[in-house]
Parts: C-alpha cells; structure tokens; sequence
C-alpha cells in the first residue's frame, strides 16, 4: 500500500510539468507555421439550431453566452500572447463561429464549407461542403497557419476527433491531428 500511494505522490508531482511541456510543444509547432487549426465555436448553450433557425438573422440561431465570449477573448489571447503567426481566419456563417472569429482575431472571411449540417435541415450539404474544404486545401500555401472556426460536426467529419466548445484542435495538411487544446470558458 505505501508503494501505491508513494506512485501516486509522484504522478501528481510529475502531472503539471507533463501538461506544461505538451503545451509548450504545442506553441512550438504552430510558431514553425503550416498548420491547420480547427477552433470549435466557443460556449453556445444547447444543442443544434432552433427549427426557425434563419443564417442571415442571429435572433434566430443559438447564440455565445456571456462565458462563450469570454472563451473566445481567451482563444485570441493565447495565439497573441505566444505569437503564434496566423495567416487567414475563415469562418462557418453561423453567427456563433463568426463571433468567435471576431472577438478571438477581428479579422475572417466566412466560407460556407465550414457550415454545420447537424440539422436535417443542412444533412445534404455534408458531402459537398468536404469536398469543397479538399479542393481548398490543395490550394492552401503551407507556409502560413490556416484557422478554421467552425462545428462539432465538420471538426469530426473532417478529423475525425470530437471537439468540444472552444476546443483548438491542430493538424497537419494530410489532416493528421497533432494536438489540441482546450480553453475554458
């Protein structure tokens, strides 16, 4: 029993400088440049759309919270505080991905392949959206980091690797997730 609980004296100890040297890993690829960075839309309460749900008109969408907004100052904090150069923000035309995208990095541009098709209602843009996302990519100048703030639902599809709200989640071109990292909200 004591070597038990001398094992999990030593985990705990060594736990923060493990969490903190993934961390620091992380920062240090995407400071190299060539990433793809999938940021799930920070904290919006509930779950899918309401069915009046309307892209050009926010009163009829699930929206931020007060906490998603301050997740996603917090997002646009950490790429600031790191200096981690970004190249373009691209955006759902949600209107939660697009505040996100606002409040974390001003600046975005939305494609609409970066839709959500959670809802019935958007199912069968599912196939369209990915292969548009795939022409995109060819395209992509792996120079530069790319952010994509979008849903659960293309993150997953595309990825495969279920986000969760805020969640920054990082690939390589060929789509490979190399990290992720939560920011609470």
């Amino acid at each position: 029993m004591k070597i038990l609980n001398y094992l999990i004296v030593i985990f705990i100890c060594i736990n923060p400088s493990v969490k903190a040297d993934s961390k620091q890993n992380l920062i240090n690829e995407l400071q190299k440049g060539g990433k793809l960075i999938f940021i799930r839309h920070a904290y919006a309460p509930g779950g899918g759309d309401p069915h009046n749900f309307d892209i050009n008109d926010c009163t009829t969408q699930r929206n931020l919270s007060d906490s998603g907004r301050i997740q996603s100052k917090k997002i646009g904090n950490f790429f600031e505080e790191n200096k981690i150069i970004i190249g373009n923000v691209y955006s759902s035309e949600w209107c939660r991905c697009k505040e996100t995208a606002f409040i974390a990095f001003k600046k975005y541009e939305t494609k609409d392949f970066l839709n959500s098709f959670f809802s019935a209602k958007f199912a069968n843009n599912r196939k369209k959206q990915i292969v548009d996302f795939d022409k995109f990519l060819r395209a992509w100048d792996n120079d530069q980091n790319l952010i994509f703030v979008t849903h659960y639902v293309v993150i997953s599809e595309i990825l495969n690797y279920a986000s969760s709200s805020g969640e920054i989640v990082i690939s390589d071109k060929s789509l490979k997730v190399i990290d992720t990292l939560e920011i609470e909200y």
